[in-house]
């Protein structure tokens, strides 16, 4: 258990960080739908952690012509902001379920600090990272290494943010990452020294930590139990 993690006795603190290991994309995103619409004002924030076999994913304004060759990699259509984005083993994705009403957060803030989140761990791995206005997500130079698309309905957030860290580069090629033609692309670990389990427990910490969650967080696998 990582450093901001509460022992497994503790009172339950506003926070459950759930690890998904590597799940297909549509059931991950039908749940977080669910869960979002049935949470109710008591119902704890989470974090999702989850790899995704391939897949490209268009967001609600995206256009046909972002999406060069996808070839036999699956294409979804979903409801998050953006345009098209590649997902796959090695790339972290953290799912922030958030009632932002409850933190005090409105959307712009929480782009915000999920981009110093970000740039935060990539300053302990010696890494500059940074933005670029109107574009949201965050850059290694001219590179992008983390893309952001997100949801809010009724003041609770959905979808999140893919950091790339030791995934294949080549599928960026066959899209215009997030909208922009010729967007170059690059991974953590042609940066660093550093795995997927190390980034990804750094980033949990610090999200946590940015966001406000100054007790911890509680640990979980697997989706959340369907209600009865």
């Amino acid at each position: 258990m990582n450093s901001a993690a509460v022992h497994e006795h503790a009172p339950a603190p506003a926070l459950t960080v759930r690890q998904l290991g590597l799940a297909p994309y549509e059931p991950v995103w039908r749940a977080m739908q669910q869960f979002t619409d049935e949470r109710g004002p008591a119902t704890a924030d989470e974090f999702w952690c989850v790899e995704h076999p391939p897949v490209f994913t268009q967001g609600q304004a995206g256009r046909a012509e972002h999406l060069l060759a996808p070839g036999d990699t699956p294409v979804v259509q979903v409801d998050r902001g953006g345009q098209v984005t590649w997902h796959g083993p090695g790339q972290i994705v953290i799912y922030p379920l958030l009632d932002l009403h409850r933190l005090g957060l409105g959307v712009r803030e929480l782009v915000t600090r999920i981009e110093d989140a970000i740039i935060q761990v990539l300053a302990g791995y010696g890494v500059e990272g940074g933005r670029r206005d109107g574009a949201p997500g965050v850059y290694v130079g001219d590179a992008k290494i983390a893309a952001l698309g997100l949801r809010v309905r009724k003041g609770r957030s959905f979808h999140g943010l893919a950091f790339n860290i030791e995934n294949d580069l080549e599928p960026f090629s066959r899209i215009n990452p997030c909208g922009y033609q010729g967007l170059a692309v690059t991974r953590l670990a042609d940066l660093a020294d550093v795995t997927l389990e190390q980034a990804q427990a750094a980033l949990v910490d610090r999200l946590a930590l940015t966001l406000g969650y100054n007790d911890g967080f509680r640990c979980a696998e697997g989706l959340p139990a369907a209600e009865n």
